[in-house]
């Protein structure tokens, strides 16, 4: 949604649904060709973005990776998540998209991890699906970030 520019109609017909999450969401904000209503409308349903760094600097949808919308929506203590579009087109993995947010937006170990942590909310699963997964995280982290 809010993939390309000039789909303020569209945006806003499928908010008022409105969605689980959010596939890119690069034109919701002002700056980027969006509007105040369509980013309160995200925030009041607390809807999750997903973010696609590379896909979107490539494609063109954002002008640079310091100038991506994540920083926005991170700032703003969104939910969001590190995902990756077209592997294969775009020549980028997970694993990369997480050293992206971190270098770009200077994200320390523990917040790229809480990031991902926090990735677990937003899937389609059941509760117990993402308490199981929540428990792995925590289990595993004291052995990867020292």
């Amino acid at each position: 949604m809010s993939e390309v520019s000039s789909q303020l109609e569209e945006s806003e017909l499928l908010l008022n649904l409105p969605p689980d999450r959010i596939g890119h969401g690069t034109f919701l904000h002002p700056e980027m060709g969006g509007s105040q209503p369509l980013v309160d409308q995200v925030v009041k349903h607390n809807i999750p973005l997903e973010i696609c760094l590379t896909p979107n600097v490539k494609g063109k949808t954002v002008p640079s990776y310091s100038q991506h919308h994540f920083r926005y929506w991170y700032q703003l203590g969104h939910p969001c998540v590190i995902c990756t579009d077209d592997k294969g087109v775009f020549c980028t993995d997970l694993s990369q998209e997480y050293q992206l947010a971190a270098s770009t937006f200077s994200l320390s170990p523990d917040a790229v991890w809480e990031l991902s942590e926090r990735a677990v909310d937003c899937i389609f699963a059941g509760e117990a699906v993402k308490q199981q997964l929540k428990q792995k995280w925590t289990e595993i982290k004291p052995g990867l970030l020292k």
